[in-house]
């Protein structure tokens, strides 16, 4: 004959044992999820980044094709020289305003 407070006892053992076996499972499945998902989110950022600096570049390149001058200005440069730099700029300046006008123009 067997003791039904020792069956008892090893009937609850035996639910805990697997409800404990059952959390340890599903844990381990949403956090495997968890670290997956991070893993993508983290991808997917690296390639928007990528993607915007490539498109910040690609559109720097065209707004500045056309422009193959630069000017220097040395710490010892005279006042003639520097007249010069501001005729220069304020050459670029009025390139850019009549291309934006142009642009203004175009879009309208």
């Amino acid at each position: 004959m067997s003791n039904p407070l020792i069956h008892a006892f090893f009937v609850g053992r035996a639910v805990a044992d697997l409800l404990y076996e059952q959390l340890e499972h599903t844990l381990t499945d949403a956090l495997s999820e968890l670290g997956k998902f991070d893993a993508e989110q983290r991808e997917r950022w690296r390639q928007f980044t990528e993607e915007t600096i490539a498109r910040a570049k690609a559109a720097e390149a065209a707004a500045t094709q056309g422009r193959t001058t630069t000017t220097t200005v040395s710490v010892g440069s005279s006042s003639q020289d520097m007249q010069a730099m501001i005729d220069e700029l304020r050459a670029e300046i009025a390139q850019v305003r009549s291309e934006l006008q142009r642009y203004r123009s175009q879009s309208v």
